[in-house]
């Protein structure tokens, strides 16, 4: 498939977990697409809400995102996002980035929710419940799911498993684990040694072939 019909048939209103931390994984090509497809009142769960003018970045600038769950919304020249929540267009979820990794873990794996003690005693524990466990203070945490996974893997081979490149790898399993649909852009394939598979291919549904840029 080519990245446009991969993404085609995406919902509005839809929650798409997008991989990569900052460019490190961050499948830029598949993020245009989205944008191209036209698909609008996003959910956008990720690492940051993006900098510059492209991926999430130029998705918030387009207003096709209305939510933003991520636990680094500010960086160098994230003006987009910036200028949105301000404005009023875009709400923050944030959530410290262990609870943001494991909680979209545990919305592949099936769990229901589970206490961590981040963020217990801050303002990102009000009006959640929370216990005391042998003394230390615990928070109540949901699984986060997703209707769409953008991700950028290293290779794929002819059953759709996937191995990362080294940083690159980040988000990437969890998030094909913790969506309905997941769509990867790769930059090769290949065999796959069995062992060093990271994602089975049973949590890929579309695969975009995109080389690496020079």
């Amino acid at each position: 498939m080519n990245a446009l019909e991969a993404v085609a048939d995406t919902a509005d209103g839809s929650t798409v977990l997008i991989g990569g931390f900052g460019p490190a994984g961050e499948p830029v090509q598949l993020i245009e697409a989205l944008l191209d497809s036209g698909a609008k009142e996003l959910t956008v769960v990720s690492n940051n809400a993006g900098s510059g003018e492209t991926g999430i970045a130029a998705l918030i600038r387009e207003k096709r995102v209305v939510k933003i769950v991520c636990s680094y919304p500010r960086q160098v020249d994230s003006r987009h996002f910036d200028e949105a929540y301000r404005a009023g267009r875009l709400e923050l979820d944030l959530v410290p980035q262990g609870n943001l990794a494991e909680r979209i873990r545990a919305g592949g794996a099936g769990i229901g929710a589970f206490f961590t003690p981040t963020g217990y005693g801050t303002m990102l524990a009000e009006g959640k419940e929370t216990r005391v466990i042998d003394g230390k203070g615990y928070v109540l945490e949901y699984p986060i799911k997703g209707d769409l996974a953008l991700v950028k893997a290293h290779r794929a081979d002819r059953f759709g498993n996937l191995v990362y490149r080294k940083t690159g790898r980040n988000f990437g399993p969890i998030m094909a684990a913790a969506a309905t649909t997941t769509v990867v852009q790769v930059e090769e394939f290949g065999e796959i040694d069995p062992e060093h598979v990271v994602t089975p291919g049973i949590y890929v549904n579309r695969i975009v072939h995109i080389g690496r840029a020079a």
